[in-house]
């Protein structure tokens, strides 16, 4: 069973920065792709960032510019970097990985996922 258990999160003021981190009990290398989504209370969650295995990144429109999604594969982590946070990135953020099907990558269906880690942004 694949597990992933997220941490970095907490509370910062608008425009502080925080860097999540995912770690994997998997090799994440053999992953299709692994991703950074987050759930503010009231809404649907959305993909904040997606990192796929030929290295390309994307980003949903609201955080380019500002976050980065990294990995590395020797500590089997991936990380969010998160710059210039604003109030509206409050969130529960997860990170989840894809290894069955390079479909789900697109889908957000993603068959692994963290239990998340709160990221609270306050001015």
């Amino acid at each position: 069973t694949v597990e992933l258990v997220e941490s970095g999160g907490g509370s910062v003021q608008v425009g502080g920065s925080l860097r999540l981190s995912c770690v994997a009990n998997t090799l994440i290398a053999n992953s299709y792709c692994m991703g950074w989504f987050r759930q503010a209370p009231g809404k649907e969650r959305e993909v904040v960032a997606r990192l796929q295995n030929d290295r390309t990144t994307i980003y949903a429109d609201s955080v380019k510019g500002r976050f980065i999604i990294s990995q590395e594969n020797r500590k089997n982590t991936l990380y969010l970097k998160m710059n210039d946070l604003k109030s509206e990135d409050t969130a529960m953020y997860y990170c989840a990985a894809e290894f069955g099907d390079y479909d789900h990558c697109f889908d957000g269906n993603f068959m692994h996922w963290g239990h998340g880690t709160q990221v609270t942004v306050s001015s």
